[in-house]
């Protein structure tokens, strides 16, 4: 296996947003907004599956720096796009009360693809979510990453989750996003892959099968990028702020390049049973940080904060080697005290009640 290129390790970061009206329910409009962003950012903002929703996609990116910078600057002009016509951008994983019904899938052949194929399941996906690509040149070496990073995605999901209301009533999970992205079939946690060969197989075979019409609709919480030579991990709501968002960020790129290293030192390879990380993630969106969370490796439940703490200690060389000690854990600590976003949303709720503060509470500034 090669040694990192110059390629490797580079961020990029996909979000997803809810557009609303003035009395904070869903707006199904995105196409103006977009339309005036894009006068400020070009095709780093599109269409989502439902109207309501709007993506942001920032450029390739070295340092958390460049991600916080472009982050902010796609956020605020999304934000700046909608005021215009009177809307607002809000950043959580579900809509705190509007019902799916109130929405409809956005009028795009792959969209209409997708509603045509799934149905239902396609008319409920009222979700928003980030993606965090890190750069990994070697194919061979980007699955071995992808099998070694899997017991270790369940405390970031819980860090980010931000998603506990669900059709206006308080599901009792933080990360309700993640139960109901569930529901696609190509959804999931992948399997192990023996080699970049073998992964190819099971998407020529999906393929070939009509399971799937394009490599894009492999929906697994992570891939590798069907456009770029990224591994993709798809597993955490968008965060509620920029700060957040970064943190994610830089714990994704770190957990990819310590399996980086240990793949290219042929050190043993972890191989959970698969329940096991099913148990892991699902304890995750439940609970977030207020629970016990699993942890694979060691086979037993800890408190979250311990487990948090056991990623961050073993991701700590590949954080230094970025410059991104600091800052990343003093993010994870400022969530820690300060609570995810789902805490946040449930801490505004409670203080009057009201799910349109909730709402408030995840807008988008466009300052």
């Amino acid at each position: 296996m090669a040694s990192p290129q110059a390629e490797d390790f580079t961020l990029g970061m996909e979000e997803e947003y809810f557009l609303v009206d003035p009395s904070r329910s869903l707006r199904g409009d995105s196409d103006a907004v977009i339309a005036q962003a894009r006068d400020a950012v070009g095709d780093q903002a599109d269409h989502e599956l439902q109207l309501s929703q709007l993506e942001s996609v920032t450029p390739v990116c070295r340092t958390l720096d460049e991600v916080r910078g472009h982050l902010s600057r796609l956020r605020r002009e999304l934000a700046a796009a909608a005021e215009a016509v009177g809307n607002r951008v809000i950043a959580s994983g579900t809509h705190p009360f509007s019902h799916w019904d109130e929405d409809r899938v956005t009028p795009k052949p792959a969209y209409l693809a997708l509603e045509q194929d799934y149905q239902q399941v396609a008319r409920e996906q009222l979700v928003c979510g980030s993606h965090v690509h890190v750069g990994i040149s070697d194919p061979e070496i980007a699955v071995q990453v992808m099998n070694r990073m899997r017991p270790w995605l369940w405390p970031i999901l819980a860090l980010s989750a931000n998603s506990p209301f669900w059709l206006g009533a308080d599901t009792g999970y933080a990360s309700f996003r993640t139960e109901v992205w569930t529901r696609w079939p190509m959804a999931g946690i992948p399997e192990r892959f023996e080699s970049r060969a073998e992964y190819d197989d099971v998407l020529d075979t999906l393929l070939a099968a009509g399971a799937i019409d394009d490599p894009a609709r492999i929906y697994w919480d992570m891939r590798l990028s069907a456009r770029f030579p990224t591994v993709e991990l798809r597993v955490t709501d968008v965060s509620l702020t920029v700060d957040q968002a970064v943190m994610v960020a830089g714990l994704c790129r770190a957990l990819a390049r310590t399996c980086h290293t240990e793949a290219v030192r042929g050190e043993p390879e972890p191989r959970p049973r698969h329940e096991l990380l099913r148990a892991a993630k699902w304890r995750a969106a439940r609970y977030g940080l207020g629970a016990d969370l699993i942890d694979v490796a060691g086979r037993r439940s800890v408190p979250a904060k311990d487990l948090v703490g056991d990623l961050l200690a073993w991701v700590r060389p590949a954080l230094d080697e970025d410059g991104d000690w600091d800052e990343v854990s003093g993010l994870v600590e400022d969530t820690i005290a300060g609570g995810n976003g789902a805490a946040r949303q449930r801490q505004a709720f409670t203080r009057a009640g009201r799910l349109e503060d909730v709402v408030d509470l995840a807008i988008v500034s466009a300052t």
